[in-house]
This record gives C-alpha cells, sequence and structure tokens, in this order.
C-alpha cells in the first residue's frame, strides 16, 4: 500500500526575491507540487497530504503574512504502475472523477489515509494472462479531502484558495466550497 512520506522543508528563503514571487512558490508548494513528489514521474504518494500542507503553511507563516497566503486546491490525481522506480515510472494524470469511474470499474474499494487526508486505491490491470498483471495505485481527491484542505484557509487566516486545475470536472469541490465559503471569482 502508497503512504504519505514526509516532503523536505521549503527553503522559501532562496525564493523571496519578491514577496508577490514567495507568494506564489508558496502556493505552488502547497499544492504539493514540490520537486518530485505527486507529479508525473514522482513517487506515488497523495496529491497534496495534508500534514505536509501544514509544514508548508507553518513555515510560510514565518515568512509571510498568513493575510497574503492562499491554499491550493489540487483538482486531479495519478494513476502510477507498480513497483516504481524512480526516473522510469510515468504516472497517468486524471481528474478525480475520472478515479472514481475507473475504481467503479475495477470494482475496487477506495480508502482513505487519515493521515494525508487524501483517497487512494490499488488494482491491477487485466491483462490476458496472470503473469502480465501489473499493480497500479491512484490517488486523488475527492469531497473529504477537498473540505479538509478548504479548512485550513479559516484555520490559518489565509485569504483564499485557489484551485488547480480548475478545467476538470469535479463537481464535489463546488459543493463543498459553496457549503463553508462565499465563493468570488478574481481575474
Amino acid at each position: 500500500m502508497g503512504r504519505a512520506t514526509p516532503f523536505p522543508q521549503p527553503e522559501l528563503r532562496h525564493w523571496k526575491s519578491g514577496e508577490n514571487e514567495a507568494e506564489l512558490l508558496v502556493q505552488r508548494n502547497v499544492t504539493g507540487k514540490s520537486k518530485e513528489k505527486s507529479c508525473t514521474y514522482g513517487t506515488p504518494l497523495p496529491v497534496s497530504p495534508i500534514n505536509e500542507v501544514r509544514r508548508v503553511i507553518d513555515y510560510a507563516r514565518t515568512e509571510i503574512p498568513p493575510q497574503k497566503l492562499f491554499v491550493g486546491i489540487p483538482n486531479y490525481g495519478y494513476d502510477w504502475p507498480l513497483p516504481y522506480v524512480r526516473g522510469e515510472t510515468r504516472a497517468q494524470s486524471l481528474g478525480n472523477v475520472q478515479a472514481v469511474e475507473r475504481a467503479l470499474a475495477r470494482g475496487v474499494a477506495i480508502e482513505y489515509d487519515e493521515t494525508a487526508q487524501a483517497p487512494f486505491y490499488n488494482y491491477y490491470d487485466r491483462p490476458e494472462t496472470y503473469a502480465d498483471a501489473v499493480e497500479h495505485i491512484v490517488w486523488f481527491e475527492n469531497a473529504r479531502s477537498s473540505e479538509a484542505m478548504l479548512r485550513l484557509v479559516a484555520e490559518y487566516g489565509m485569504t483564499g484558495a485557489g484551485v488547480w486545475n480548475i478545467m476538470r470536472y469535479f463537481p464535489s469541490l463546488w459543493l463543498v466550497a459553496n457549503q463553508l465559503y462565499t465563493i468570488r471569482k478574481f481575474g
């Protein structure tokens, strides 16, 4: 089973050539897009494990006032073939609805990592022979994980949240967001 492992401590001091740049980079890091974590060629981990997001926010608050911070809400997941080989294994990016549909099509149960506050599941490809079966792990977001991320805004006194990638259909995110906050579009 896949489990979350710690992110390296972000080094905002090296990023901070300007306050806006630092804020943007903090936002990107808060979404879990740090080095090799949760990306196409990265280690099979949750997209944005909340325990690690909290570490990043705690650190960011030492450099930037929380009123200037936004938390990044991921709107995607990844499907990794296993075993994972660093630099070789390529994950498939998928939408959260697509991740649930894949679990249903494979007849597998979706589990929830309480520490990371993230849903995941394992499945096997359906090859012609058992010997050709490839195990996969899928980490993605659902209403429960989105709610946990959205609640960080009020908990830390941040300005708000931004969604990456907003173009993917994920109605659960908007239902949760509308229950918790008044939504305003910027830009």
